[in-house]
């Protein structure tokens, strides 16, 4: 009998993989090239190939990739980046980081996303760059805001951190603006060993840029024409995550089958259920519904011994180390709204057709 069910659990991902991934991290150990080793460029290759990118540049996390990405467009001091405030703090912290300011948009109340009428308001004299979100494993409006950075000259960087494997139309996230990044955080639907990530491009100078940029600046080496970062993705983690590849269609099919479960089981019940706005290619990195009463359904949930997380608490336009920029209560509604009633249940790949009804189940019993 089922009586609890974890958030994640990567034990079961593990087991079926144990003499692979057990195989390529000793051959790691037995080489000894653990920085730059050939697993690295032979993932890069791979990645590259599979999102449909002429290159790919694997970097220490998903958070450099946005640095990164976002340094080698110029993004520096005066500069304003357009950002979706319903988000992760890496979003908005890389631009703060790089002495940029985060300008935010609201988003949409279906699909959490960048809602594009936002955008266009944000966009000043200063903007150097837009970011949209791929939240939750679903890409954002990406031709309408395209379009309206086509209209102003801008170039766009997709957070595809929780969206490898999602599409677009036909188009795989992460490609379809001028640099995509990717996360290998260990929860994300393809995970390394701790932090890893990647960036995507099709523009030759861009991604010779950012191998320089994120090897101190160094080309070659000891020789650098600017200063740059230590973000280079560990020789291990690359061998892991060759091992891993390959699975990850799998692994996004069964992630929609269980959202498709989770449908199923809870039509009727008053939450608010995920939307897939079927443009594209949905891959459920979470499945979070919404209703009123959040947290005493989180309280409610805890008793049942389920697995739950809220994605995320508090918009970045609140959050007080960006009280300077003058944002305030009100400013973006939705996310403000989303902020209080979002709750992300399991739905990892190997969560098993009666776990999902006990949490189905919990989740009817709170709410009806």
């Amino acid at each position: 009998m089922i009586n609890q069910v974890p958030l994640l659990d990567l034990g079961r991902q593990y087991a079926p993989l144990k003499a692979e991934l057990d195989g390529a991290v000793l051959a790691v150990l037995g080489h000894g090239h653990f920085i730059n080793g050939p697993e690295v460029g032979q993932f890069e290759k791979a990645a590259a190939a599979y999102v449909g990118a002429k290159h790919a540049i694997g970097v220490a996390s998903g958070t450099d990739a946005l640095l990164v990405a976002l340094r080698a467009l110029g993004v520096g001091p005066g500069a304003e980046v357009v950002i979706p405030t319903f988000t992760f703090f890496a979003t908005a912290g890389v631009v703060s980081n790089l002495g940029a300011r985060p300008v935010f948009t609201d988003v949409e109340a279906d699909t959490y996303n960048m809602d594009p009428r936002s955008l266009e308001k944000a966009i000043t004299s200063k903007t150097k760059a837009i970011m949209p979100v791929h939240l939750f494993g679903q890409c954002a409006d990406m031709d309408a805001i395209l379009r309206i950075a086509q209209k102003h000259g801008l170039p766009v960087v997709e957070d595809a951190a929780q969206a490898l494997s999602a599409r677009f139309g036909k188009r795989a996230a992460g490609t379809l603006g001028a640099l995509g990044c990717f996360s290998f955080f260990p929860s994300k639907n393809l995970g390394c060993l701790g932090d890893g990530g990647l960036i995507v491009t099709d523009d030759d100078r861009l991604a010779a840029l950012v191998r320089k940029l994120k090897n101190h600046g160094a080309e070659p080496k000891y020789y650098h024409e600017l200063v740059g970062y230590n973000s280079r993705l560990d020789t291990i983690h690359a061998a892991a995550l060759l091992v891993k590849l390959p699975h990850l269609d799998t692994w996004s099919r069964k992630r929609r089958e269980n959202a498709a479960r989770y449908d199923q089981l809870l039509a009727g019940v008053k939450v608010e259920r995920p939307v897939d706005r079927g443009q594209g290619y949905h891959i459920y990195n979470q499945y979070t519904i919404a209703l009123d009463r959040r947290d005493d359904l989180r309280a409610h949930l805890k008793t049942r011994k389920i697995g739950h997380e809220v994605y995320y608490p508090v918009p970045l336009h609140l959050q007080k180390c960006f009280a300077g920029l003058g944002y305030k209560q009100g400013d973006f509604p939705v996310s403000e709204r989303a902020a209080l009633r979002v709750c992300s249940l399991p739905i990892f790949p190997e969560i098993t057709a009666e776990e999902q009804e006990y949490v189905a189940k919990a989740v009817a019993d709170f709410a009806g």
